[in-house]
């Protein structure tokens, strides 16, 4: 059983498809308006279909208040590192602070090589990806840049603007060398969904990242927890991931939170999402928050 004791915080996915813009902007102000914390933009810069995801992160924040946004997730080969940190500073700057960094090493390395990427699998990803978040970490406090090492020369630079609020850095991660790195280099693992990460698969992994961070001197809890969490609410039948009433998303978040260590879940609706977002922000965020606190307070 784990609980790292975070308060719980709660997200809606957005398609970045430019077909759909008019619903992602109407998502967008439903999600705000409904009192939850984060809007997640996926990035797969490859798809044609797509938005660039920091463009419409930045259009986003420009049609909401208080919502912040969570790149779920940047992809670092894609994205070098230092421009990454200036771009986030940069919203963080205009956007008072309403940036999470989300990011990942890139999963798709034929697409991010036809887009003129590095082709790294492997250690190789694992290593550059490291090496960014020490990169971007520095970036985004300021200061003297620099390092020159088997995957990233940076010559040198002052970096800047620095926001008010610091900028969370989250890594997207699932096997044990990305997992080890969450634990000692990030501010928080963002797992992939709910139907590639089962729920039973969950333990081992969180038991990675906090060996991982124990080992760097860290206390494991330093370490945000982020369920992207795929399902239908409602009584239906069929449909992938989480699916059932209002109760069963009850119970099964505050369990997932109480026992498996997530503070946040990242909602991806899978049909009707206009109206699913109302019910799940209307009535299964508040009935899971005050689970939560029950559960931990008899503890």
């Amino acid at each position: 059983m784990t609980d790292y004791g975070h308060p719980m915080s709660f997200g809606l996915s957005l398609d970045p498809d430019a077909d759909r813009l008019t619903r992602t902007r109407q998502l967008a102000r439903a999600a705000a308006d409904g009192g939850l914390d984060f809007l997640a933009v996926q990035d797969h810069a490859y798809q044609p279909g797509h938005l660039d995801a920091w463009t419409l992160i930045t259009h986003l924040a420009t049609q909401t208040e208080r919502i912040s946004f969570l790149t779920d997730v940047a992809d670092l080969q894609l994205r070098p590192p230092a421009m990454l940190a200036n771009a986030a500073a940069s919203l963080g700057v205009l956007a008072e602070g309403r940036i999470t960094l989300g990011v990942g090493g890139g999963a798709f390395a034929d697409a991010i090589a036809g887009m003129g990427g590095g082709r790294r699998t492997g250690r190789e990803m694992v290593a550059y990806t490291e090496q960014a978040l020490h990169i971007m970490r520095a970036a985004l406090t300021g200061g003297a840049v620099r390092l020159h090492s088997d995957q990233h020369t940076i010559e040198g630079y002052t970096a800047g603007p620095v926001p008010a609020s610091p900028i969370p850095l989250w890594l997207g991660s699932q096997g044990p060398r990305m997992l080890a790195v969450t634990g000692r280099s990030s501010d928080g693992w963002i797992s992939p969904l709910n139907i590639y990460v089962p729920p039973d698969e969950v333990p081992a992994k969180q038991k990675i990242i906090d060996d991982a961070a124990r080992s760097a001197g860290r206390d494991p809890a330093a370490v945000r927890r982020v369920y992207n969490v795929i399902g239908v609410i409602g009584d239906v039948r069929g449909g992938r991931g989480l699916v059932g009433d209002v109760r069963l998303w009850t119970e099964t978040l505050a369990t997932w939170a109480t026992e498996l260590g997530f503070d946040t879940f990242v909602f991806w609706p899978m049909t009707a999402p206009l109206s699913q977002l109302a019910v799940f922000a209307a009535e299964v965020v508040p009935a899971v928050r005050e689970r939560v606190g029950q559960i931990r307070g008899r503890r």
